[in-house]
């Protein structure tokens, strides 16, 4: 599986709140209220885990972290970086 699925089946089987509600990569997931900021910690350790890369905490904005699509694009530009 690729690193995109794995982080969309991570958020929806292990973060969501709502688990009646299947969140997709542009899925606004803080707007939905499908994840809160606890979420948010969680899934930032994951992404570090599962990529190796750290994130700085100033990074953790809702550019980079309202969307798993975001979270994406933001992880491509650490590596990439």
């Amino acid at each position: 599986m690729s690193f995109a699925t794995d982080l969309l089946a991570f958020v929806n089987d292990e973060i969501s709140l709502d688990p009646d509600h299947v969140a997709e990569g542009s899925t606004d997931l803080l707007l939905t209220g499908l994840v809160d900021s606890l979420g948010v910690v969680q899934i930032v350790g994951w992404i570090e885990d599962e990529t190796g890369i750290s994130i700085d905490p100033a990074d953790v904005v809702l550019d980079n972290f309202q969307t798993v699509d975001q979270m994406i694009a933001y992880v491509q530009r650490r590596q990439v970086a």
